[in-house]
């Protein structure tokens, strides 16, 4: 697990990111929260997708963001 700080408004805040390989260290609550966020996240791709609307994607081996189309073409940012 990382902790990074990140600053909203004037408050500073401690973030800790959980990998997936140490997700065991996380309570059970948790665990059913992530995936329900990650289920919600799929869904609102698949609707994107059937509303022929750009999808915002990220391709890790160039490690750049990219917009996907409904046709299938990629415009790199």
């Amino acid at each position: 697990m990382n902790k990074v700080e990140i600053k909203i408004g004037n408050t500073q805040k401690t973030v800790t990111i959980v990998s997936r390989n140490s997700r065991k260290s996380i309570s059970e609550n948790d665990s059913e929260m992530d995936k329900r966020a990650a289920y919600a996240v799929k869904a609102a791709i698949k609707k994107a997708k059937v509303c022929k609307k750009p999808v915002a994607k990220y391709d890790v081996v160039q490690k750049k963001a990219y917009i996907e189309y409904a046709n299938g073409t990629k415009k790199y940012l």
